[in-house]
């Protein structure tokens, strides 16, 4: 079955061409993966102002973590440790971190979830 089932000429005469295309203009486009970092290390400042309310760090830290996904691209080193990989807590070290180093690596301790997190030195 085709598309559309009457000619498109028919359709503009009725303003439902009209109304579908306008329907594709107003999509979104598509960012460029170096939109989306910059957009990423954006987020993931504010999610650092914005601290002092744990949850709004949090609900900032998943966001950055979906614009990732979303471009598929790899969080950086430095990022990858701002937040913990069990329940995605935007995390301050002495607040709601413990950090220690063992047997060549350092450790995370999430006050949180209380999970730890190994991370190579």
């Amino acid at each position: 079955m085709p598309l559309f089932p009457l000619p498109i000429s028919a359709l503009a005469n009725s303003g439902k061409f009209i109304k579908f295309r306008n329907f594709f203009d107003n999509m979104k486009r598509r960012k460029s993966s170096n939109e989306a970092k910059k957009e990423i290390y954006d987020t993931f400042k504010r999610a650092e102002q914005a601290f002092p309310d744990k949850e709004e760090a949090n609900k900032i830290v998943k966001k950055a973590r979906r614009i990732a996904m979303k471009h598929q691209i790899r969080l950086p080193k430095e990022l990858k440790r701002k937040f913990c990989r069990h329940c995605y807590a935007y995390l301050q070290p002495g607040v709601n971190l413990r950090v220690r180093t063992r047997e060549g690596m350092i450790v995370y301790y999430c006050l949180e979830c209380r999970k730890f997190m190994r991370f190579p030195k």
